[in-house]
């Protein structure tokens, strides 16, 4: 049996991408493996509902786990209340129970500077990080009240280092971290400890950025000391893993950075 077996988790995009090897090749679909591995039933969001099927056909097969895709999306002009609650619905519906949260999702206008970014472009990545993040957390909470769960919110480099181009994406990932200070004390008498993740991974989005601009990538992606880049799987999908299980329960509101060694900071 595995730490999760008989429980339930929510991965927000989590939809499937592989590497050209047929390995994860995105961050959500790297924590759907990891989760799967140890039992756990998924219920997993996104636009795309081919890319959560595919998730779905793949980790029931070869895990015996159930796999709810729910197609779901925080956006600007639309009621957004709505439509988390529907996902924490379905996924009582189907399960009884939400045991862990991950708020993996977002979308963003990178290589925008803040005199050239638009309002659209803003709300593209509050909406999508931030405001989606808030409302999975509100809504989940009684439920994971009832489980004494876990959340882990998602992070960036981008904004605690500040990353030229990135002002809404990095905006929305400082706002996360805030939020998820703020609900380390004020559920940690419930049981719920919520941390942060900032991930440097290779992705399928990295690796067709390098072979479709080799001179922007060399330019712009930059090795970290580790040697490699990290394995959405093993490297960053099992720390989640551990973060939302028995053993890290003492460990709230903390921003964990896995990057390699380019996330040293005070």
């Amino acid at each position: 049996m595995g730490m999760f077996t008989g429980k339930t988790v929510i991965v927000t995009g989590g939809g499937k991408a592989t590497l050209k090897d047929g390995s994860a090749g995105s961050i959500g679909y790297g924590i759907d493996i990891a989760f799967a591995k140890e039992g756990a039933n998924l219920v997993i969001t996104g636009r795309n509902v081919a890319k959560l099927e595919a998730v779905k056909e793949s980790l029931e097969a070869e895990y015996g786990i159930k796999v709810l895709p729910v197609q779901a999306d925080v956006s600007a002009g639309q009621d957004n209340e709505a439509v988390v609650q529907h996902v924490v619905d379905e996924a009582i519906a189907a399960f009884g129970r939400i045991d862990a949260l991950v708020n993996n999702a977002q979308a963003s206008a990178s290589g925008v500077t803040i005199a050239d970014h638009s309002m659209e472009q803003f709300d593209l990545a509050i909406y999508s990080g931030l405001y989606a993040t808030f409302l999975y957390m509100q809504k989940c909470y009684p439920h994971l009240k009832e489980t004494r769960g876990s959340v882990v919110n998602f992070a960036s480099g981008a904004g605690l280092f500040g990353n030229f181009g990135q002002c809404s994406y990095a905006a929305a990932k400082e706002g996360v971290r805030g939020l998820t200070r703020v609900a380390a004390n004020e559920w940690g008498p419930d049981g719920i400890n919520v941390n942060i993740v900032c991930p440097l991974a290779w992705t399928a989005q990295l690796e067709n950025f390098q072979n479709a601009y080799p001179e922007a990538f060399e330019a712009n992606v930059h090795m970290p000391p580790a040697g490699h880049y990290g394995n959405v799987e093993t490297e960053i999908g099992r720390v989640v893993v551990q973060l939302c299980g028995p053993d890290f329960k003492y460990m709230n509101g903390e921003t964990v950075t896995l990057e390699g060694g380019m996330g040293l900071r005070p």
